[in-house]
């Protein structure tokens, strides 16, 4: 298995309605994806992704021997938070528990550490979803705390925990 992140390219689009259609997925994700995903709002989605200009976003499709099974997105944030940035992913559920992850988390910081000035990159992940905090601890990202009820999903108040990774 070759684990890399790439940009997204428009061939990718029946993998990426794959991997986002499941609730399992969703339901440790932000609101605001479309459920069900249509081919019309993938391509959408990975359009946009092919034409970020700027040094605030960074959008890679997580890749399998080339193939997309998941996405990996960093978001600068602004003001006296310019040099941190927050991360957020997910994979395909048929992938799941294979380390895979872990790899594109530690691809991922690398590159933005490498090649940005952001020195700080923070997750934050439901305290449910166990499996996404030992997938963060694993990459080397420290647990700074629990947020109580700092969210409302599926109708639910939600605690996160936050995780924080700081450039060496």
């Amino acid at each position: 298995m070759q684990i890399s992140i790439r940009t997204w390219e428009i061939e990718d689009v029946p993998d990426f309605i794959t991997a986002i259609n499941n609730e399992k997925v969703l339901d440790n994700l932000r609101d605001g994806i479309p459920y069900p995903c249509t081919e019309k709002e993938a391509t959408a989605f990975i359009e946009a992704t092919m034409n970020l200009d700027d040094d605030t976003r960074y959008l890679f499709a997580i890749t399998c021997d080339n193939k997309a099974i998941g996405s990996m997105g960093v978001f600068r944030k602004d003001n006296v938070h310019r040099l941190t940035a927050e991360m957020g992913y997910y994979l395909a559920e048929s992938y799941w528990g294979k380390g895979i992850t872990t790899t594109a988390i530690k691809l991922t910081c690398t590159y933005i550490f490498e090649n940005t000035d952001i020195i700080r990159i923070f997750a934050q992940p439901y305290t449910n979803n166990k499996a996404s905090c030992r997938v963060l601890e694993k990459a080397g990202f420290k647990n700074e705390g629990t947020m109580r009820q700092n969210a409302i999903k599926n109708g639910q108040l939600m605690d996160m925990e936050m995780y924080a990774l700081i450039k060496e």
